[in-house]
């Protein structure tokens, strides 16, 4: 499958629409914490045991970002597409099958390593193609379509709650669910794939200014420099950060309220779960957009700092007041959301826009750390500290404390990035036709 060549007079503004609806089905991942309580009541898991799917599923999706980064760079946005349609709601078909015949491992298997590889090559299906098409506004750009990534569950959480209601809880209920799913992300997803063009040189040119000025790195040589290392510390931290929240978002804000005078609903809980889509959503392109105007290391001390300061608050004051508890928890979202969106434009910064794309892909290895660590910190403490006879908010207390320590590591980590020095750069383009060959090899 060639990538598709736009027309002349093609809008490059039709291809974030296309990428949206990629990654506003793939979002539906962020919520998972709605199918957790009922995984557990249906089948007798732990918390740690329900959220396996989905921290497979995001070490999948960075594990297929970064060895597909390459080849999604060679075979285009169209052909990228299709592989996460398949990949994404066949997981989802054969979850529905493992929850009909009550085999959780179906589901480990189908949401998490099939789904994952969706995820994962959906994720990075259009990040090239925009910044090529908005050289001159990277960050609004890629902020544009990520956030349909962040915006998923905003559409997932309540439409997957009401599902649950109508078809009950239990396994049936809950394998009908999970091929409804499927189904319907199959189709709007393949919107994206019918619509999605790669510009012609002349159309890259007239986009904006600059697509080539700059450093240009291949991916095979930003791997070997201190610059790509210090940004995956940053993401791996704020990713832990915010997936440590929202993984288990549901249930923590239920725990937080659950010995005060107002209870907090399952209705509710899934609400609160949405809230967090919005802000995870609207951090995405709101602060992306602002790095644009003040920099990407300066809006990374942003996202670290004030992240770290969101939450000492919660731990110290979360389960006193209902309303600080969820301002501080969209905050830390958006922050989330704003570091994922703004990073393909900090990798363009640095690395030019060579090959960005598979070096975006490489470097998401660090959400897929941070898929594993930040909702293991979360549940295998929460699980420890109610086995010990606690509960209510002091089931995350130490869980907070070390997610400060590891915002407090990612803000260290940004300070010490600098330019990329001249020898990892592309020297002329001779060699780069040449370095680009090498890199047609798969990753």
């Amino acid at each position: 499958m060639s990538p598709p060549v736009a027309p002349v007079g093609w809008s490059r503004w039709l291809v974030p629409p296309a990428a949206l609806s990629v990654h506003l089905s793939i979002g539906q991942a962020y919520a998972w914490s709605v199918f957790k309580p009922p995984l557990e009541s249906a089948l007798g898991l732990s918390g740690t045991q329900s959220a396996l799917p989905f921290q497979l599923g995001i070490v999948m999706l960075g594990l297929s970002a970064a060895f597909g980064g390459t080849l999604v760079e060679r075979k285009g946005p169209r052909w990228a597409m299709t592989v996460a349609l398949v990949c994404f709601s066949s997981g989802f078909l054969l979850s529905a099958l493992g929850a009909s015949l009550e085999q959780y491992w179906l589901i480990v298997l189908g949401y998490g390593f099939v789904g994952g590889i969706g995820l994962g090559i959906g994720y990075i299906s259009p990040v090239s193609t925009l910044i090529k098409w908005f050289p001159d506004r990277p960050g609004m750009a890629t902020g544009i379509a990520i956030m349909g990534f962040g915006g998923g569950a905003l559409i997932a959480s309540p439409w997957s709650a009401r599902m649950l209601e109508s078809f009950g809880s239990g396994s049936s209920g809950i394998a009908l669910a999970f091929l409804v799913h499927g189904l319907s992300y199959a189709v709007f997803m393949l919107l994206g794939v019918l619509l999605v063009r790669v510009p012609r040189e002349r159309q890259q040119a007239a986009s904006g200014p600059g697509l080539t000025t700059g450093p240009q790195v291949s991916a095979n040589q930003a791997v070997r420099t201190p610059q790509f290392w210090c940004l995956w510390i940053v993401l791996c931290m704020n990713v832990t950060a915010g997936i440590g929240i929202l993984e288990k978002a549901a249930p923590m804000i239920t725990d937080f309220f659950a010995d005060t005078s107002t209870p907090v609903s399952v209705t509710a809980a899934a609400g609160f779960v949405a809230l967090l889509s919005a802000a995870n959503m609207a951090g995405r392109i709101g602060w992306s957009s602002t790095s644009d105007l003040i920099g990407r290391k300066n809006i990374y001390r942003v996202y670290l700092g004030a992240g770290a300061l969101m939450y000492t608050l919660i731990a110290l004051f979360g389960d006193s007041s209902k309303p600080l508890f969820v301002l501080c928890a969209l905050v830390i979202l958006s922050f989330y959301g704003g570091g994922f969106a703004t990073i393909p434009a900090y990798l363009k910064d640095l690395f030019g826009t060579y090959q960005v794309g598979a070096i975006h892909g490489r470097l998401l290895t660090a959400w897929s750390t941070a898929g594993v660590l930040g909702p293991l910190i979360v549940n295998w403490i929460a699980d420890r500290q109610e086995e010990a006879g606690r509960h209510g908010a002091s089931l995350y207390g130490l869980s907070f404390v070390i997610m400060i320590g590891l915002l407090v590591v990612g803000f260290v980590a940004n300070e010490l990035v600098r330019p990329v020095a001249p020898r990892h750069h592309v020297p002329a383009p001779r060699e780069a036709a040449h370095a680009e060959r090498q890199q047609s090899e798969p990753a």
